[in-house]
């Protein structure tokens, strides 16, 4: 294997897209012969074509185990790479038929989960009112999956929050607001209608959370270490919106979740908040685009939709406001 550094043109005149799917294929396989099969080739073939691609980076991509062919360093880059290429490909194709076909094309865009109750589905029924033939897919995660989704280019944009300080150097942030959160409990619980309940009650009663690691579980964290309170020990981890809601409804079960999220629920009197002094600080989260790519003009669109949506809200809420403390 050479030792000298690639050269862009000499790749761009070598590689083929064959070559990112075998790469992509192994990577997630492992396995010469489960990857032979998948791309219909023989084991032969396939170690030729891996040999070859090998030789002109000058490096190992797998390593050759007797039961398994897991990633080198350099080769989870690469396959990083191969990954990001193929996701871009399926868009552009996905696309481009839509497009020949009379259609608008096709958007996939990530979500946190307060975000689907109130701006989403108004921002894409204001696009829709533009473009009703675009195809829109949407996503529901945490913020630190759809990052993920977003670095490989499974999503054309997402609505979240970061969960790192290094995500500002490879993301663009248009902030649209802060997510406060409050404490839930059914109405048969015994907290519920409790006058100031002192924090230190809270971990008394089993609790369902977000996963750890994810921003709302770290500031729950963060703000249980502050109060001086134990964790609770009786949980369920969950980013079902549906199984969150079920625990509470179901049983003496507390959680901490985005008011547009419970909303409906409190209106309703199905959920209770309690009078509690345990605050935890409101999240900021917006609209989340790849650092100097430009949007396609759809995506734009719904970045723009959404951008106006929220400001609309958020300027509904302050009139309100207004007229509810004017005599």
């Amino acid at each position: 294997m050479s030792d000298g550094e690639i050269g862009f043109n000499n790749l761009c005149g070598w590689l083929k897209m064959k070559h990112l799917v075998l790469i992509d294929t192994l990577a997630n396989t492992q396995n010469m012969h489960a990857a032979a099969e998948l791309m219909k080739l023989t084991q032969p073939a396939l170690s030729k074509m891996l040999r070859d691609v090998e030789e002109m980076l000058g490096f190992r991509l797998f390593e050759r185990l007797p039961r398994s062919m897991p990633t080198t360093e350099l080769g989870e880059h690469v396959a990083r790479y191969a990954r990001v290429i193929l996701n871009d490909t399926e868009k552009f194709v996905a696309q481009t038929n839509k497009l020949r076909q009379g259609g608008h094309g096709y958007l996939k865009v990530g979500t946190i989960f307060a975000a689907t109750f109130i701006v989403l589905p108004k921002a894409i029924n204001r696009i829709k009112e533009q473009r009703p033939l675009l195809s829109i897919e949407v996503v529901e995660q945490t913020s630190d999956k759809l990052l993920e989704m977003l670095e490989q280019k499974q999503l054309d944009l997402m609505v979240g929050r970061f969960t790192g300080d290094h995500h500002r150097r490879i993301f663009e942030f248009s902030p649209l607001g802060p997510e406060p959160f409050t404490l839930v409990v059914n109405p048969s619980h015994p907290l519920a209608g409790k006058k100031k309940i002192d924090p230190t009650e809270l971990s008394e009663w089993p609790w369902v959370l977000y996963p750890a690691g994810t921003p709302i579980r770290e500031r729950i964290n963060h703000a249980l270490a502050d109060y001086g309170i134990e964790p609770p020990a009786n949980t369920v981890d969950t980013i079902s919106v549906p199984t969150f809601l079920q625990l509470l409804l179901s049983g003496p079960t507390i959680a901490l979740l985005p008011v547009p999220m419970v909303q409906s629920h409190l209106d309703t009197g199905q959920l209770q908040q309690l009078d509690c002094d345990f605050n935890v600080t409101p999240l900021e989260y917006g609209v989340i685009t790849r650092k100097g790519e430009p949007l396609s003009t759809s995506a734009r669109l719904f970045a723009e939709a959404l951008i106006s949506e929220f400001a609309a809200q958020k300027n509904k809420k302050l009139i309100n406001a207004w007229i509810n403390e004017t005599p």
